[in-house]
């Protein structure tokens, strides 16, 4: 049994994790490759090696091209739950990339749904629903699905 363990002593974003997944052993190219399935828009997947305070890891980056979502830089699009969904189910992802992409969105969903009073098919998501934010989430579920993991845990945040 394949088991990933996150210490989230400082907690961890999802550039973090998709550079935890290549240090672990994920082809950057695979990864490129596989998030190529999902029509999203335009971007840039950037891997490069990088040092803070002495702790040397994978950074990795999503670059949008020049002037693509504005106003802020992070290809926001205010996209709903069923948007995502839907990107996600027309893609050619396996069908374990898919659940574990549509499960990681769903808890999303529903803590978004629970903070503002509204249903899961209400939920807009801004910051998620960016196209960054789409390639980390479904990266990572691409990452665990190419690591062959059985089962994720984390310490406390």
């Amino acid at each position: 049994m394949k088991i990933l363990y996150y210490d989230c002593f400082a907690g961890i974003s999802g550039d973090m994790n998709l550079g935890a997944m290549i240090d672990l052993g994920v082809d950057p190219e695979v990864l490129r490759k596989e998030l190529r399935k999902i029509e999203i828009g335009s971007y840039e997947i950037q891997v490069k090696r990088d040092q803070r305070r002495g702790i040397f890891g994978t950074k990795v980056d999503v670059i949008l091209p020049s002037g693509e979502g504005a106003p802020a830089a992070h290809g926001h699009g205010h996209r709903s739950f069923k948007d995502i969904a839907g990107l996600i189910e027309k893609s050619n992802f396996s069908e374990g990339v898919k659940s574990t992409s549509l499960n990681i969105f769903m808890k999303i969903a529903r803590a978004e749904a629970k903070i503002h009073g509204h249903s899961i098919d209400e939920v807009h998501f801004h910051e998620v629903g960016a196209i960054d934010s789409i390639v980390d989430v479904v990266g990572a579920a691409i990452c665990f699905d190419y690591l062959k993991v059985d089962q994720i845990l984390s310490s406390p945040v």
